[in-house]
């Protein structure tokens, strides 16, 4: 079975651990699991009483004579039938308040994944598919909701049943009672060594799972660029290897973690055999009566079928601890590092920015930033350029604080933005990033997205500074329009205008732009330039620009490369130098 699969590099957790940290989510709830446990008591000890009934009714038959007390069978079996109803009765509201547990439960679960989200680093979105995360929040809590609404109610159930079932056997005949010593030890280890076998498999399932959802999220949201190159027969390749892969480790769970049910299934029924033979021996010594007999044989049968039903259920059981572990994982990943405890909160920014030998990798073993100098002065432009992986975003995500350096120090103001509050530090700064991001909502939602409370007029204004209310109100429902997911039913400009907007519309002193009108046409981009020039007076602007048309007028141009900043200077300073920059110039404009 290993060699199938390409192991996790994490290791898997002792099942008893998972099993205690979902207990912890149960003593949540006290009160309805007291309820639960008091309904499932009820219900079975009303089950139990059945057979010693039906033993009574059979007792009042005389053998050989034919005689019957009628009267003593339909009043033992009308008991029968009252008890028997009420603990269906119990049942039934016993697996309504299971539902309402489990899903206050997930509900739970669901939110602590959320709000775990929101804590985690930038990297950890970086190094995880969006895909397999998604599978944790939907499928693998779902899979735990779905153990905790059946499996759970069903071993307690099981639990009850056995160990009443034993009690009155002993009750009836010890010496039959001995056939268990044999048979149910075996059925336990037996179970035992499945579940140790069974076990990675489903863990192995929940991963391919994951992998799956990661390679259809990318491939959906990649559709035109598929359909551009005309890859879609290459893309379904490597989608059936992926759904291959998935299917397989869910049969192969599956398959291995059935095997269980029907095994101890034919070890009870041989003690089912067992008890009649030995039973009817003792029967014929005179040592036990018929009714006796009968009564034994169907608690024998209350008392082998959930051990069966037991084992059937640990397979699943397995599926949602596998689930759990991939929710427990995630939910144990290292937040964002915590603000220094003498970490101060930026007010009344004015804008000087400073870097001073700053070294960064996202590895310790490729270091990207090597030794960096930078000052910006309050209200100065400073763009960034350079050919793709010099290091122009990773500047960004460095005074963003989404990573932090290896060494060396960035400042605002003078403050260590290490020893800065990084709320304060990035509500320092409105961002228009070169990919757009917007939500389900009106266009008014996502403009005043990072200024809660803004009025029309305060969304109108930002608006027409970006070009885009004219648009918005030739709209039927104007700036109330719904948008679809990620803003499908609008332009990549329009899109990208919004999104100026909303930065235009954000109070900060300082501004990043990286690519920030790079999906506008040309014509829109001379509108978008003569807003930005009024919207940047008085703020300090780190533009990352391609197109070096755009950024002929920024106080100070950084030529980076190879994380260094290999050139300094205006337009005009670095043209007349004829260096690195002249040379990215000329190639644009040649």
């Amino acid at each position: 079975m290993a060699k199938y699969y390409k192991r996790s590099n994490k290791t898997t957790q002792p099942k008893s651990r998972i099993l205690l940290r979902l207990g912890t989510y149960l003593m949540r709830h006290k009160g309805l699991v007291f309820a639960a446990l008091l309904l499932t008591i009820s219900s079975n000890l009303l089950a139990l009483v059945g057979p010693t009934l039906s033993g009574y009714a059979i007792n009042a038959i005389e053998p050989g004579k034919g005689a019957v007390i009628f009267e003593t069978v339909f009043y033992y079996c009308g008991w029968m039938a009252v008890l028997y109803v009420a603990s269906s009765v119990l049942s039934y509201i016993l697996s309504a308040l299971m539902i309402v547990l489990s899903q206050k439960i997930v509900y739970q679960m669901r939110k602590e994944v959320f709000e775990k989200l929101a804590d985690l680093p930038v990297n950890y979105f970086d190094h995880n598919q969006t895909g397999d995360i998604l599978s944790r929040i939907s499928y693998d809590i779902d899979v735990v909701n779905a153990s905790l609404s059946n499996d759970l109610l069903q071993i307690c159930t099981s639990a009850i049943t056995v160990i009443g079932s034993f009690v009155m056997m002993v009750r009836i005949s010890p010496p039959l009672v001995t056939i268990f010593f044999v048979t149910i030890p075996a059925s336990i280890l037996f179970t035992r060594y499945r579940t140790k076998k069974v076990r990675p498999l489903f863990h192995i399932r929940s991963e391919k799972l994951g992998e799956l959802n990661g390679f259809t999220e990318e491939i959906v949201s990649g559709q035109k660029t598929t359909k551009a190159y005309h890859q879609e027969s290459t893309m379904q390749s490597r989608f059936d290897q992926c759904n291959e892969e998935a299917v397989t480790a869910f049969y192969r769970a599956d398959y291995y973690g059935s095997v269980t049910g029907p095994s101890v299934n034919f070890i009870n029924n041989i003690s089912l055999s067992l008890v009649s033979v030995f039973g009817a021996l003792l029967y014929l010594a005179g040592s036990i009566s018929l009714g006796n007999i009968s009564s034994f044989v169907l608690y024998s049968r209350k008392f082998s079928g959930p051990i069966n039903e037991m084992a059937n259920i640990l397979s699943e059981l397995q599926s949602a601890c596998a689930a759990a572990e991939r929710v427990f994982r995630l939910l144990d990943e290292p937040v964002e590092k915590l603000d220094e405890p003498d970490a101060i909160e930026l007010r009344n920014v004015h804008g000087d920015v400073e870097m001073s030998h700053v070294r960064f990798g996202y590895t310790p073993e490729k270091i990207i930033i090597k030794d960096l100098n930078l000052k910006a002065p309050a209200g100065s432009t400073v763009a960034i350029v350079g050919h793709t992986g010099a290091g122009k975003t990773t500047l960004i995500n460095l005074l963003m604080r989404f990573y932090d350096p290896q060494s060396g120090i960035i400042s605002v103001d003078g403050h260590d933005i290490m020893h800065v509050t990084r709320k304060s530090l990035r509500l320092s700064y409105a961002m228009v990033l070169q990919d757009t991001w917007l939500f389900n909502g009106t266009i008014f939602d996502n403009i005043a997205y990072g200024k809660p409370g803004a009025t029309m007029e305060e969304v109108s204004a930002a608006a027409k500074a970006a070009r885009i209310d004219g648009y918005i109100r030739r709209l039927p429902q104007g700036y109330q329009t719904e948008l679809n997911e990620d803003g499908v039913n609008i332009s990549q400009g329009q899109k990208q205008l919004l999104t100026i907007a909303r930065a235009m519309l954000l109070d900060a002193n300082m501004l990043i732009l990286d690519e920030a009108t790079s999906n506008v046409d040309t014509r829109t981009e001379i509108q978008i330039q003569a807003a930005m020039q009024e919207l940047m007076k008085g703020k300090t602007c780190f533009i990352i620009a391609h197109r070096l048309s755009t950024i002929q007028h920024a106080d100070n141009i950084l030529v980076v490369d190879g994380g260094n900043i290999v050139e300094q200077g205006t337009h005009a300073e670095l043209m007349a130098k004829g260096g690195y920059y002249a040379g990215l110039y000329r190639s644009q404009f040649q």
